[in-house]
């Protein structure tokens, strides 16, 4: 907005002069037309001419002047806007970094849910939320896979994330949540999906081991949240970074 008021005061500065250099050569002009009198006239205009084209120049230089000062605005404009924009970019490289923007790309959706209910499988018996530890296996592979961004039934997994039980839920970034676990995870689809379906890998042991049901399923277009929780650092400060000796 700045940059903006700079130039448009410099332009009605340059119409201004531009208006003056125009009357005064009209001036001129209308001197000539009486150039035809005595002597002394004929000096007197000469003078005026004379001193017409002294302001003329001192116009023009004023001018050219303000045209150098209008390019070193623009220029210091343009080197501004520059920076803005690399700081800008970082600001939303960290944001998505640290969870607190959307996201979205290519990944893969696993969905665990209980066994089917049965005799060994009694509906109030939830196998998935008494070994939720899985889940933290689950995002841990998927970290070592790549994986740019999680989130399980739509909570974002940061670096302060909690997973634990709470009565007859799981909690995510303290809301409680239940089967079946929705996992999202953003990065390259074949990697992410190769790592999760390794032999003795962890969707082998959620089925083998737990009979889980476990689907997994590549995405053009995988949709992360951000974390909406507030960040507080009660012990951790900045540490400024020590020159080198």
């Amino acid at each position: 907005m700045k940059g903006i008021k700079g130039q448009v005061a410099v332009a009605i500065v340059c119409l201004v002069l531009g208006l003056v250099l125009s009357i005064q050569f009209k001036s001129v002009q209308e001197s000539d037309i009486d150039w035809g009198g005595s002597t002394q006239k004929s000096q007197r205009i000469s003078r005026d001419l004379k001193i017409e084209k002294e302001e003329k120049q001192q116009l023009l230089g004023s001018v050219d002047l303000l045209q150098r000062r209008m390019k070193e605005i623009e220029d210091v404009e343009s080197k501004e806007d520059g920076l803005l924009k690399n700081l800008s970019a970082e600001l939303e490289k960290y944001k998505m970094i640290s969870g607190v923007k959307a996201v979205k790309g290519k990944g893969v959706i696993v969905v665990v849910d209980d066994p089917p209910m049965g005799p060994d499988y009694p509906s109030d018996l939830s196998i998935i939320m008494i070994n939720y530890d899985l889940l933290l296996s689950l995002i841990n592979k998927l970290n070592d896979a790549g994986a740019e961004a999680i989130s399980i039934n739509d909570q974002r997994i940061v670096s302060n994330t909690e997973i634990h039980l709470a009565g007859n839920n799981v909690n995510i970034n303290s809301v409680p949540t239940a089967p079946p676990f929705i996992v999202k995870a953003i990065g390259n689809p074949n990697t992410l999906e190769s790592a999760l379906n390794i032999r003795f890998g962890i969707i082998w042991q959620m089925k083998d081991n737990y009979n889980l049901q476990v689907s997994i399923k590549q995405q053009d277009e995988v949709v992360i949240p951000r974390y909406d929780k507030i960040t507080k650092f009660v012990y951790a400060t900045t540490l400024e970074e020590q020159k080198p000796q």
